[in-house]
């Protein structure tokens, strides 16, 4: 009798929750669409109502899940075209709050031209015609009427071979440009300034995310211990560890990392301690989760073996519990790390150092020959870590 209570309960909640929200999704979309406006209250009286009619009489969903209705195929009943139906008005919904207009992905590409062209021509090498360009294009016998031209671009930079050469082809004419483009672009400075910057503040990104990684492991390790069911003592100081520490966790795991990044760049400051704290929070509260999970699955042959010994707590966790768990421990660091570096570019957007803040930069100064340099990077690096990440996992997983 108390199991139907209970069931009966959960199932009039599931309902109640249903109907409520498909009613105020049909608000929304009669609202937006007609203007018709009323009070929420009779969307929860709505939804009480139409809980206790669809439970009752045995077609509601909150029945079939808890008080295990007939077995029939969904299409023939009615709680199967009800959750159909939410469906097909949550895309709705969905769909008008996000105001997708596929249209504009199609007739707004010419937009994207600046991004689109620097991510086709990075800058890796820039041009420039300095003092020095000058007298060794007069030892090219370059005409003098070129060179007077050629002096409204003297100490220009530019990111690209490309760039430069649509301004000489707009400076002088088609036939002197296909004579002299060698000479020219000879004579010219070239520097690679954008490109060791950008090298520099990945590295700056690299080592953020490793030492992020790094000093969170000892703290989720030790944490996920008294994060894992199977450790905990069923007993009132037990139940209040685990529960803590789990909730703790969760409520650090949700905050995303960029939200950390704004908080510490506010506290220590705009740099990449800043994105430094943040991955490591974000990764303290995901890798304690990761770690107990991976403790809970553990065999208790050898926890009970250990126990049946005399062995204290930490003697159990020491030989029975950490010898299964360092190849699965392992491997989700190296995963975390994976994670880390590309988190680490955009914790750099809101101050937390790194190639993210070069990025957003050059981003902002509409700089697309240096986006597409930064972009390509970022690529480059996460495909490497992507590989090599998944070969180590292999080769741990080939141990266990």
């Amino acid at each position: 009798m108390r199991t139907i209570i209970k069931n009966t309960a959960k199932g009039l909640l599931t309902d109640l929750l249903f109907w409520t929200y498909l009613f105020s999704c049909v608000y929304f979309l009669v609202n937006l669409w007609a203007t018709i406006e009323f009070s929420y209250l009779y969307l929860f009286l709505a939804g009480i109502v139409a809980a206790l009619a669809t439970f009752f009489s045995k077609l509601s969903l909150g029945y079939k899940m808890f008080r295990k209705g007939q077995k029939k195929k969904w299409t023939k009943t009615f709680w199967g075209w009800s959750v159909a139906i939410a469906l097909v008005i949550t895309f709705t919904v969905g769909w008008n709050i996000v105001e997708v207009q596929p249209y504009k992905f199609f007739t707004g590409f010419s937009k994207a031209g600046g991004i689109t062209s620097g991510i086709f021509d990075p800058s890796i090498v820039g041009y420039q015609l300095t003092e020095d360009s000058f007298e060794q294009m007069k030892k090219a016998e370059i005409p003098k009427p070129i060179l007077q031209k050629l002096e409204k671009i003297k100490y220009k930079n530019f990111n690209t071979g490309n760039m430069l050469e649509e301004r000489l082809q707009k400076l002088i004419s088609a036939t002197n440009y296909a004579k002299y483009k060698d000479r020219i672009f000879a004579s010219a400075q070239k520097n690679t300034k954008m490109l060791n910057m950008a090298l520099e503040a990945l590295a700056e990104t690299i080592f953020l995310a490793l030492l992020a990684t790094v000093l969170a492991i000892p703290f989720a390790f030790i944490l996920s211990f008294f994060a894992a069911r199977n450790l905990m003592p069923k007993t009132i100081l037990g139940n209040a560890v685990y529960l803590v520490i789990r909730t703790v966790a969760t409520i650090f795991r949700s905050i995303e990392a960029l939200v950390w990044a704004i908080i510490f760049s506010v506290w220590v400051g705009i740099g990449p301690f800043a994105g430094m704290l943040a991955l490591m929070i974000h990764s303290i509260a995901a890798l304690t989760k990761l770690y107990s999970e991976q403790i809970e699955n553990i065999d208790p042959g050898p926890v009970e073996a250990i126990k049946a010994t005399g062995a204290s707590t930490l003697q159990t966790w020491i030989y029975a519990v950490i010898p299964q768990i360092i190849s699965p421990y392992l491997a989700f660091t190296i995963y975390r790390w994976d994670i880390n570096v590309r988190m680490a570019t955009i914790v750099g957007f809101v101050g937390g150092g790194g190639i993210g803040l070069l990025l957003l930069q050059q981003q902002q100064l509409l700089r697309w020959h240096n986006v597409g340099l930064i972009i390509w990077l970022i690529a480059a690096v996460v495909w490497i870590m992507d590989m090599v990440s998944a070969r180590v996992r292999e080769k741990l997983a080939e141990l266990n």
